[in-house]
């Protein structure tokens, strides 16, 4: 087989992920010598199980990136940001394009009248698509719990 440069063969797509819930962000390359994957969020590099065995992200021998859940918090939001993967070999490199992963939210809208509308996000299908869900909650009283992050 003849020395060739990295090529992605597969971007990573955005992502609408609920927060404890797993995620994989997917990049597949080519190239020989089998060129070694990286992986950056928001510029910086992301650290994985390769770094730290205790971390929550792992690499994939495909060149994946799978969240064995989805960090977040009020403060700290981890796991939120954009996403790139970078293939090297000693011919060079390949840069994915871009990919958000977001968390899910919730968004309480309640009209004059007390009837409320509880708004998430959530990944449907965790490779092709996201969906809005709207829930009508009826009466004159909210729940009185409603988890909100972001």
């Amino acid at each position: 087989m003849e020395d060739s440069p990295p090529r992605i063969l597969e971007d990573p797509s955005d992502l609408i992920v609920s927060k404890g819930e797993p995620a994989t962000l997917n990049c597949k390359a080519e190239g020989w010598p089998v060129p070694m994957v990286e992986w950056y969020k928001d510029g910086e590099h992301v650290e994985t199980d390769k770094d730290d065995p205790r971390s929550h992200r792992m690499l994939l021998p495909s060149g994946s990136l799978f969240f064995l859940r989805i960090v977040h918090g009020r403060r700290s939001k981890p796991d939120e940001g954009v996403y790139t993967c970078v293939a090297r070999n000693y011919l060079g490199e390949a840069v994915s394009r871009n990919a958000t992963l977001e968390v899910a939210t919730f968004v309480l809208v309640e009209d004059d009248s007390g009837v409320g509308y509880l708004e998430t996000q959530l990944t449907v299908d965790r490779i092709f698509s996201s969906a809005v869900i709207n829930v009508l909650i009826r009466g004159g009283q909210l729940p009185a719990r409603l988890c909100h992050d972001g």
